[in-house]
């Protein structure tokens, strides 16, 4: 089985063993993986996510995995998870299903956006909610039958609490400052001046021209949490209002009138407590019956649990089309248990 994990970072590939039928599906891919990494972004272009250039770096990554197994060349299902998978999939829903099948005669194609596999490598298919935090932010939630989602909309529309959000918002509060406006920080404006190497006048014209704006942004977020570890009170209030519309997020998402596991996933949890302590504090409010869980484990391994699902007939993840979406199996004869 073949998962594929396909983000602004770059391109993860991970190789496991199919299961035998007697087997249940896993939560996470764990040390039965066999993974590599290209550093180089899949391109987007007027047709949306580019499937050719993800094939040319797909194909060869996964027959470098299958000789370092012994593998004979056929694998089981795939599992791929991308990052704008629901608006800008359309070239790879059409493409995809023949390239693979011609590449390695694969039967079985599960199609995802990647905050779908944040919810598989999070809490495998067990109803629940799941935060994907890292440059943005995005929600998701299931309780089997349909997928509930908030935000995910951008760092110009949305994506609300994410680091994008945070950054930008840090940087607001050094441009108060400077101006003498309520809400500015003058320890803010110190960090951004080092930090961009500059006085906070010139951050418009460093930051409007970049293509890559939301990493930049996000960027900043560092600065931030160490303004809030030194008691700044503006960075405090911004990582509180980043938790709030986090656990608003979660909220929207979860399965109504159940006891729901909310897993939160993604990079920016990595600020510890000055973002978790609050956030916990207003789901606790805001989705009492909710229970906090840690994440089972990443996109990756997310997309291998797809997969597996897949080879094992056992997917129970509503297949909508666009978030998650499973086409008809090219037809050939049944690949042996021992497969890939």
């Amino acid at each position: 089985m073949l998962g594929v994990d396909s983000g602004g970072s770059g391109l993860r590939v991970a190789l496991a063993p199919v299961p035998s039928a007697d087997d249940t599906v896993p939560t996470k891919a764990g040390d039965r993986a066999d993974t590599a990494v290209s550093r180089q972004p899949v391109r987007t272009g007027p047709g949306g996510i580019d499937a050719g250039h993800l094939m040319e770096q797909l194909v060869p990554m996964a027959k470098a995995l299958l000789g370092e197994v012994g593998g004979d060349g056929e694998i089981r299902a795939v599992a791929i998870g991308a990052a704008g998978m629901a608006t800008l999939g359309d070239e790879l829903r059409d493409l995809l299903p023949d390239a693979l099948a011609e590449a390695f005669g694969v039967r079985r194609l599960a199609l995802a956006a990647d905050a779908v596999t944040a919810y598989t490598g999070a809490l495998g298919q067990r109803p629940g909610a799941v935060v994907a935090a890292g440059t943005g932010m995005i929600a998701l939630g299931t309780e089997g039958k349909k997928w509930r989602r908030a935000d995910g909309w951008g760092h110009l529309l949305g994506d609300c609490g994410g680091g994008a959000w945070i950054g930008r918002a840090g940087l607001d509060a050094a441009l108060r400052d400077h101006d003498g406006r309520r809400g500015g920080s003058a320890a803010l404006r110190a960090r951004a001046e080092e930090f961009f190497d500059g006085p906070v006048t010139e951050l418009p014209g460093k930051l409007y021209p970049r293509t890559d704006r939301p990493a930049v942004l996000a960027s900043f977020v560092p600065e931030v949490a160490r303004c809030a570890a030194e008691d700044d009170p503006v960075a405090v209030g911004i990582l509180r209002a980043a938790a709030l519309h986090i656990a608003e997020a979660a909220a929207a998402v979860c399965p109504p009138e159940t006891e729901c596991e909310v897993a939160l996933t993604g990079g920016l949890f990595g600020i510890g407590d000055l973002l978790l302590v609050p956030l916990k504090e207003e789901l606790s409010v805001q989705l009492p019956r909710a229970q906090a869980v840690s994440a089972d484990g990443n996109p990756l391994e997310g997309a291998v649990v797809l997969a597996t699902a897949l080879a094992l007939d056992a997917l129970a993840l509503p297949c909508d089309g666009r978030l998650l979406h499973v086409p008809e199996e090219t037809g050939g004869a049944p690949t042996p248990q021992h497969s890939r």
